[in-house]
Order: structure tokens, then sequence, then C-alpha cells
């Protein structure tokens, strides 16, 4: 009779039907699928650098198109005029992000540790603080003057980094992360064993939660690479430490107010702004300020991707 169940099951099991399985003609739609949505996230991208390639008398003539009808590198031309301006200001986003996202992810982990630990007595105080600065913010002005006159942020990269330092909705994520992918058992394990808490925090937890640290380290690299309000308010006399995108917008905003205002200016400055790339050139500082970032996310996608399937499969 076992022998006889165990043939049976064997049969069973061999011709079974494996629901995680599809026909070849399945698949094949959905990698069909698949490449079509791929194509819909790289076309518009692609766009941009036709359209920053594309003359300005064909953008004028036509608007933008995928086949316009002359060529031209005048945004990139009159871009790389900047000189030494341009690519100091490529340096200064740099610093700026990589400071900003270590001391940001690093204050994220600090304050969302201990609010992880259920032992730490305060935490529903602080897990409240945090919360309520989401709901109900001081507004723009007394920001701008306590980082002006209070904290002395003005001029310097410190004014750059330091208001975006702390974001709520950061740490409820790494809070969030921490509950769901460190059992607490691991912590009372290191602490019978003596472990201490920085200890415990380095060696321990911060190996388990990489996937966490590298999603909210991303998402803070994006803030601080795309900012430039902050060098709007803070930036008035020290302009070597301008950020790329201040610097790209201030030029086109140049750019823009010649276009407009060229019959007010003579003859000479009218020709001038004529053969300025205004349109063109929006689309030629879209590709400056995104080629750096599209290079750097795939550094970061197998984290993001691992962060985004924990709890998916239990071990």
């Amino acid at each position: 009779m076992t022998a006889i169940s165990r043939s049976g099951a064997g049969k069973i099991k061999a011709g079974s039907f494996s629901l995680n399985r599809f026909s070849a003609g399945t698949q094949a739609f959905f990698h069909v699928l698949l490449a079509l949505f791929s194509l819909l996230c790289i076309i518009p991208f692609l766009f941009v650098i036709i359209i920053s390639f594309s003359s300005e008398e064909s953008i004028r003539q036509i608007g933008y198109s995928f086949t316009p009808k002359s060529w031209s590198t005048a945004a990139f031309t009159y871009t790389f005029q900047l000189g030494d301006a341009l690519w100091r200001s490529y340096f200064n986003s740099f610093l700026i992000t990589v400071a900003g996202t270590l001391c940001s992810v690093s204050m994220t982990v600090l304050y969302a540790y201990p609010l992880y630990r259920r032992d730490y007595r305060h935490r529903n105080f602080f897990n409240f603080l945090s919360f309520f600065t989401m709901i109900f913010g001081g507004g723009l002005v007394p920001t701008y003057v306590i980082c002006k006159n209070v904290l002395g942020l003005s001029d310097n990269y410190a004014a750059l980094i330091v208001p975006m330092l702390f974001s709520p909705f950061n740490v409820i994520i790494m809070r969030t992360f921490l509950q769901t992918t460190v059992p607490p058992e691991l912590i009372e394990a290191a602490t019978i064993d003596g472990s201490g808490e920085y200890s415990t925090l380095l060696r321990i937890v911060l190996p388990v939660v990489k996937p966490g640290i590298a999603t909210i380290a991303l998402l803070v690299s994006l803030a601080y690479w795309n900012e430039w309000f902050l060098s709007l308010l803070y930036l008035n006399k020290n302009m070597s430490i301008m950020p790329l995108q201040y610097l790209l917008m201030r030029m086109q905003r140049n750019a823009d107010f010649l276009a407009k205002n060229s019959s007010m200016l003579g003859a000479e400055a009218a020709k001038a702004a004529a053969r300025l790339p205004s349109q063109s050139l929006k689309m030629a500082l879209v590709v400056f300020i995104v080629i750096p970032i599209a290079c750097a996310y795939p550094f970061f996608q197998r984290y993001v991707i691992a962060g985004l399937t924990v709890g998916s499969v239990k071990g």
C-alpha cells in the first residue's frame, strides 16, 4: 500500500502542472510587453537628446521632432563656453551630493534605530516628534531666518547641505525596514554575547539593512543633486560654490531674458539673441543634469530591488 502510494505520488508529481511556469507563447508575450514598456521609459530621454542636437531654425519651423530638418551642436557649444565655471559647478554638485548623502543617511539610521528598539523608553515621544514635523512645518520665512541669522548658513557649503539633512519620511522608511528585516531576537543574542550598542549597530544591524540604506541613499542623493532653491536663498556673494543646477538655471534665465527683450537692446544684441539656442538649450541642460544620475543608478539598483522584495519570500 505504501509502495503504491509512493508510486502514485511520484506520477502525480512528475505529471502535475506547475503554477509558476508559463508556456513558450505566454513567455514571449510578456517579453514583448516588457520590451515595449522599457522603450516607453527610454524614448522620452532619447527625444530630449535629439531635441538638444536640433537646430533652432528646425524647432521654429516644425517644433519638437524625432527627425529635425537640421542638426546643430549650438546648445552644447553655448554651454561649454562657460569653461571653468561649468566644471567647477559639476565638482560642487558632486561634493554637495556625496557629503549630504553620507551625513543624511547616517543621521537617518541613528534616529531610526532607537525608534525600532522596543526597549527604548522614549521611542513614542521621538516617533511623535518626527511625525509631527511632517504635518506642521514652520514655513519658509522662519526656516530662512534660523538658517541664515541663527546658524550662519550663508555663502558656504553648509548652507546647501544642512537644511536637507533630516527627513521624517526617510526615518519612517528606515524604521519600518528595520522592523521587517531585523528580528528582536538577533539583538538579544548579540547582547547576550557581550556586544555593545554601537557594536551591535555597526557589525550586526547595518549589514542586514544594506538594501534599506541604499534605497534611502538613492532618494537623498537625488534630492541633493536636483536642489537649486537653497542656492537661490543662501548664495549671495560666494558664487564659486554654486552647484550645477543653479548655474544652468541662471544661464537659462539669462537666455530667456535676452530672447524676450532683444528688441530693446539694439540691433547687434537682437542678432545675438536670435542666434541663441533657447529651445534646444533647455534640453541640453536636462542632458547635463540627468546623465550623472543615470550613470550612478546601476550601482544602487541591486540594493533597491533587494529592498523592494524583502519579505516576499519566506526563508
